[in-house]
């Protein structure tokens, strides 16, 4: 058990460390929009989504808004629950009750793409690949939201496109292996620049304007790009 934890912990460390310099930069963004040290820290503790948090800080700076932040997260981070279901079929027979939504709650994409190479994923292990992460994140937003008091305000604003530039760096590798890809990408980016400029709609929070991007572009993509399931099976071998 503590040779597969072992395992586990080595190959989630890479992880952590990707997720160490991204959630510096979240960290930062949270105390600039008006939030303590402690609610930075916090949030990244209790949520293991960068897109997630980065909606919910926004949604968060307008009081009220609690039914458009259950909508915004529902969209953003649905796609977890999928993962969760697919894991969970390859998971041992330690995997039972509180264990199953443990698996649910350190769920990401990069320990999902980790922990679905395993032929069969003992809780040792997945415990061990989700270590490095949960603390990578959650110190990273510390040690951000602490220099966000302190680092002058030009090194904030280039700080804070970090998490900007992690959502580039997953989507433009997808698009070069799969050029379809790239037209969903370009409508939710059209749409997107039409919510934050266009008249009426730039008063559209940040959380609804996100999951109508989200959503239409998901839309667009299965309309223009349908995938049979013979061609899904080749892409998942």
């Amino acid at each position: 058990m503590m040779q597969s934890y072992i395992r586990g912990l080595k190959a989630g460390v890479p992880i952590g460390i990707g997720y160490l310099s991204v959630s510096f930069g979240l960290g930062i963004l949270a105390v600039s929009l008006g939030f303590h040290v402690w609610q930075a820290v916090v949030v990244s503790m209790l949520t293991l989504t960068s897109a997630g948090q980065l909606s919910g800080f926004h949604t968060m700076c307008i009081p009220g808004q609690y039914m458009e932040m259950l909508i915004s997260q529902m969209t953003i981070n649905v796609r977890y629950s999928f993962m969760s279901v697919c894991l969970s079929q390859k998971t041992d027979s330690g995997f039972k009750g509180i264990y199953r939504w443990l698996l649910g709650f350190f769920m990401t994409d990069e320990i999902f793409a980790v922990a679905s190479t395993e032929k069969s994923v003992s809780r040792s292990f997945f415990f061990g690949l989700t270590a490095a992460p949960f603390f990578g994140w959650t110190i990273g937003t510390l040690l951000g939201a602490l220099l966000g008091d302190i680092l002058p305000e030009r090194v904030m604003s280039a700080l804070c496109i970090a998490i900007y530039a992690m959502f580039v760096a997953i989507v433009i590798p997808q698009v070069r292996e799969e050029k379809s890809l790239a037209v969903p990408v370009l409508c939710s980016v059209l749409l997107s620049t039409v919510f934050y400029y266009f008249p009426v709609l730039n008063r559209i929070s940040s959380g609804i304007s996100m999951t109508v991007c989200a959503v239409a572009a998901a839309v667009i993509g299965a309309l223009l790009f349908p995938k049979k399931p013979e061609e899904e099976e080749n892409t998942d071998e």
